[in-house]
């Protein structure tokens, strides 16, 4: 049976999108990639240099017949600044999908919940396919469904982090309500992290930083592959529902008992 992941109707294999920043070379990048078994890359438009066309940006080092390019409005701090990155990426990377940040606050890089249903709501409005990075906040998670957003990226702690998953109640309530796809993005720290978000239900996860900045970019991109795989196989297998008391894992009942000892 086929187990893809499908947003908007496109279908992906891959359970894992990954993040382009922060590598310390587009050598790392390329090979983590590659390592990841990703099928969507997510580029932040706003930091790339446009104006001069003959310098080379990370979209230069991207294979896109291989990767589905996903254009982030990472750096916007208001609905109006995001809009306008967002039909800048259309224009720059020929795709209607956006990953849709609106983030106005510079040290805490927690999104704004007003903002980002206003932007989403113009972008749909516009044909853009959305994909909203929010706080794990149901009521705006079911808003923004409601708006017609293709999926909710709820957060697992602060961006950047790695403190891995810190609103597991709230995931929960998300995961149960929503009809869309569910990626659990940022503060994920190791492919356990990861693991533990697609045991919950998720559908998928995006991790950047957590990649970017290991030692080993690819090995830990690998490592990351593998956690998704096992969290998805996982969750569609069932777990064993949680007991106050022990259960023995073997037979007690018809079990031959000693021979009394004779005195």
């Amino acid at each position: 049976m086929s187990d893809d992941l499908v947003i908007a109707g496109k279908h992906f294999k891959s359970r894992l999108i990954v993040g382009t920043g922060r590598y310390r070379t587009m050598e790392d990048m390329v090979n983590a990639l590659d390592a990841s078994g990703t099928e969507m890359v997510t580029v932040a438009i706003r930091r790339l240099d446009l104006d001069d066309p003959s310098k080379k940006t990370i979209l230069d080092y991207i294979d896109w017949t291989r990767y589905n390019i996903l254009p982030n409005t990472a750096g916007s701090r208001t609905a109006e600044e995001a809009v306008f990155v967002a039909r800048l990426g259309r224009e720059v990377t020929r795709t209607d999908f956006v990953k849709l940040e609106v983030i106005p606050d510079a040290r805490y890089l927690f999104p704004d919940p007003a903002a980002t249903l206003e932007a989403a709501r113009q972008l749909i409005a516009e044909g853009f396919i959305v994909l909203p990075y929010i706080h794990a906040d149901p009521v705006l998670a079911q808003k923004l469904e409601e708006a017609g957003c293709a999926t909710v990226m709820p957060l697992g702690s602060a961006i950047g982090s790695g403190q891995g998953i810190h609103t597991r109640e709230e995931l929960r309530i998300i995961l149960e309500q929503a009809r869309v796809p569910v990626v659990v993005d940022a503060g994920l720290a190791v492919p356990s992290d990861a693991s533990t978000a697609l045991e919950m239900g998720a559908q998928a996860v995006l991790v950047n930083t957590a990649i970017a900045q290991a030692k080993d970019p690819a090995l830990m991109a690998e490592a990351f592959k593998h956690g998704v795989e096992a969290g998805r196989k996982a969750f569609l297998a069932g777990r064993i529902p949680t007991r106050t008391s022990a259960i023995a894992s073997s037979p007690t009942a018809d079990v031959p008992q000693p021979a009394p000892v004779r005195s």
